[in-house]
């Protein structure tokens, strides 16, 4: 039992959760992001990401909506290929359904180490496509998915469409998947480092190891994301760090040797 059980298909919750929970989180990250007891807390300071990032934040919610509406428009062709309307879908026990967590996971920090390494490898690749997402030199949540049209099949949509089809999960198993994903790729951008935040003390890929790709001596390491940093660590391209505080508050992310 669900909480949208006869109100929405699984399909329809897995096509459009992740779109509403991303504009949930990230906005309410945007909304504190420059309140001043959070201040302490930030990555960057504000004059820093005035200064540094080279597009403006209507541009980048233009370029989310885009993104997403792809998103939506292969998720609902895929849900439509693979579903059968004339069979009942049972959902298979808990520890099987963790599995296929797994083995999501993984295939989608498969694609997206590859297809983003590579991105930086080819020099037209780069300055025509995977260069608009570095824009944001210093990232916030709204911006996580400020990325080409063509990345943004390439790296989120498809690898979703990839991580449900390998992993064999039910639509509303990857209801939870979508979400889970959505909210820990807006987490990486969030720009904060958190004391009590799960994701950033239950993963070493996160806000912080994200930031150190963004930054100039960092573009080409640390590719891996968005759960796991094992294909940096394997292929040469992990960049450590020391989480130093500043005079003037908060944090920064200081590329370290391994």
């Amino acid at each position: 039992m669900v909480p949208w059980e006869g109100y929405a298909s699984d399909e329809t919750m897995g096509t459009f959760a992740p779109i509403l929970l991303y504009w949930l989180y990230a906005g309410g990250y945007q909304l504190v992001l420059h309140r001043r007891p959070l201040q302490r807390y930030r990555l960057h300071t504000a004059a820093e990401e005035e200064e540094k990032n080279l597009v403006a934040l209507p541009a980048v919610v233009r370029g989310v909506l885009l993104q997403q509406l792809v998103q939506a428009v292969v998720a609902m062709i895929l849900f439509t290929i693979t579903s059968d309307s004339s069979m009942v879908v049972v959902q298979p026990s808990i520890v099987v359904q963790m599995f296929q967590f797994l083995v999501a996971m993984l295939v989608m920090d498969i694609l997206q180490y590859f297809v983003h390494r590579y991105m930086h490898q080819n020099k037209f690749l780069y300055r025509h496509i995977h260069s608009q997402h570095h824009r944001l030199i210093v990232p916030y949540a709204i911006g996580a998915l400020y990325n080409h049209p063509l990345e943004g099949l390439l790296l989120d949509t498809l690898g979703g469409a990839m991580s449900f089809l390998v992993s064999g999960m039910t639509p509303r198993t990857a209801v939870f998947f979508f979400c889970f994903a959505v909210l820990k790729t807006i987490d990486d951008h969030c720009g904060l480092w958190l004391p009590y935040n799960a994701f950033q003390h239950l993963f070493q890929n996160n806000t912080a190891y994200h930031d150190i790709h963004h930054q100039l001596q960092g573009t080409k390491y640390n590719y891996s994301q968005p759960f796991f940093s094992v294909w940096d660590r394997v292929l040469g391209t992990h960049m450590a760090y020391d989480l130093v505080s500043r005079k003037e508050g908060g944090f920064e992310a200081r590329p370290s040797r391994d």
